[in-house]
């Protein structure tokens, strides 16, 4: 058993794909904001291959973890080096192993926000990413307008107060690099969010704002905020992940990160101080992202929330076992076919129909074992950004919406049987659970949140769908309600 460090990379088994260059002369022209599991397998790995190939010496990464959770991620990355292993887990059961190289520094916001700050502000520094979370823009789903009221930002405007969120970070980095002469950076959302990059310049400059009006309007002028369209089915690393790692290759690694063997990165190229030549290492690299954004959103991110909601009141624990169940595998390809697609644009050099199937066969990879629980999760922020759009537009075409609105009942269906606080869990739980619990006296109550769910509760099609089928998960059961919905309109 070797434990991973940098100096124990040659005494790895050659079954693991080491780096080949030196890292030692790597430099970070990267800070990456939020490293977790779906960064580590997805940008990081983009930038490990463009290493291995000899073109990418000062595109490393420097990471930083910028909640107080993310102390632990910092401690096993300090004690290996910044190495960890990338498993990929393929649908007939092998596995493949790599030790990514391109993280080469990491710093913890909580413990030293100046040392991010300048991080930031360093000149070799032309790119910053974030993998935040849907809600980590602090935006209305509703509206999109910038809650300048939340703590956290209210705490980071103080007089002298260190920078704790992203914005204050960003913000005083930008701030020090415009007094120093150099030019902003550009900042890339990889979150699964519609429009993120003109989502993070709102958001940006607004807070931006609230420091000083033409620092926000310098911000929504100057800096960079390229689009993208990020696609890994990255679960939760587990201890049975560790144990397989050791076992099936003689590395002892604190936090490997498991994913499947897909992986897809569409990015606007918007990048004025320069960029790495991410196309020549699989990166869509385009003008725009918008249709495969929608694409994704609309099919495999709405379908993750189709087979999450319900599956889980179905009986269902992994998503390979909802997906391989009969009924919620027709009711997810007849959402896939009927309701995600036709809200589409053209994709451009994209087979929608092979794109549907592959993530039908994705979802049902067995190996790679991805709970529905960790697909609702935070529902309240995934539902308006992947599924409510898919709502909205087919009803203005009068398309069919009755399995995205049984969704939404599944959801206050699952809120109303809360108990103790084990249920779904959500940022917004406590006035969710008490708006299910009001739905048996008035079944629209959950749907009057607007900041949720915006007009929809005016749209009598889509309040008779839900209603419909929040009456038969009631009364019939969720197997019963599925059959129906695969059948036609409840009711």
């Amino acid at each position: 058993m070797t434990r991973l460090t940098a100096a124990t990379l040659g005494a790895l088994p050659a079954s693991v794909w080491t780096p080949r260059y030196d890292r030692a002369a790597v430099r970070p022209g990267v800070v990456h904001l939020g490293v977790g599991g779906f960064h580590r397998a997805h940008q990081a790995l983009y930038l490990d291959r463009l290493l291995e190939a000899g073109a990418g010496g000062e595109w490393g990464v420097c990471g930083v973890g910028v909640l107080p959770g993310d102390r632990r991620m910092a401690e096993v990355l300090a004690a290996q080096d910044c190495l960890y292993t990338l498993v990929e887990k393929h649908p007939d059961g092998h596995l493949t192993a790599r030790v990514v190289g391109s993280l080469v520094g990491h710093r913890l916001a909580p413990d030293d926000p100046e040392a991010v700050v300048e991080a930031l502000a360093a000149p070799g520094t032309r790119i910053v990413t974030m993998t935040v979370t849907e809600g980590g823009y602090n935006a209305s789903a509703a509206t999109g307008e910038f809650d300048a009221s939340a703590p956290a930002v209210v705490a980071d405007l103080q007089p002298g107060a260190p920078p704790a969120t992203v914005f204050g970070l960003v913000t005083e980095a930008l701030v020090r690099r415009r007094a120093r002469g150099l030019a902003p950076f550009a900042v890339a959302s990889c979150d699964n969010v519609p429009g993120n990059g003109a989502l993070a310049r709102r958001s940006f400059a607004a807070f931006a704002g609230l420091r000083d009006d033409a620092l926000g309007e310098w911000v929504a002028r100057e800096v960079p905020f390229p689009s993208s369209m990020v696609d890994r089915i990255t679960p939760v690393t587990t201890d049975a992940d560790r144990a397989d790692l050791a076992r099936h290759f003689g590395v002892e690694d604190g936090w490997p990160v498991v994913c499947e063997p897909w992986t897809q990165w569409v990015l606007e190229d918007a990048f004025p101080a320069g960029r790495p030549a991410l196309e020549d290492v699989g990166v869509q690299v385009v003008g725009d992202v918008v249709p495969y954004e929608l694409m994704k959103l609309r099919l495999l991110n709405a379908g993750h929330q189709v087979l999450g909601h319900l599956g889980l009141l179905a009986g269902h624990t992994y998503v390979h076992e909802a997906t391989r169940d009969p009924l919620l595998r027709e009711l997810l390809v007849g959402y896939l076919e009927e309701e995600g697609t036709p809200t589409l644009p053209p994709v451009p050099g994209t087979d929608l129909r092979a794109y549907r199937a592959a993530l039908v066969t994705r979802f049902g990879n067995p190996h790679v074992r991805d709970t529905l629980a960790r697909l609702v999760e935070y529902a309240s922020d995934r539902l308006p950004q992947f599924l409510f759009p898919v709502l909205r537009a087919n009803l203005a075409a009068g398309g069919q919406v009755r399995r995205s609105a049984a969704v939404v009942a599944a959801w206050v269906q699952a809120l109303e049987r809360d108990a103790d606080g084990v249920g779904p869990v959500d940022a917004r739980r406590d006035r969710l659970v008490a708006a299910a619990r009001r739905s048996r006296e008035d079944p629209l109550a959950p749907l009057a949140d607007r900041e949720l769910f915006g007009d929809l509760v005016e749209q009598p099609r889509f309040t008779g769908a839900y209603r419909a089928a929040l009456d038969s998960l009631r009364t019939e059961g969720p197997r019963a309600t599925v059959e129906a919905l695969v059948r036609g309109p409840l009711g």
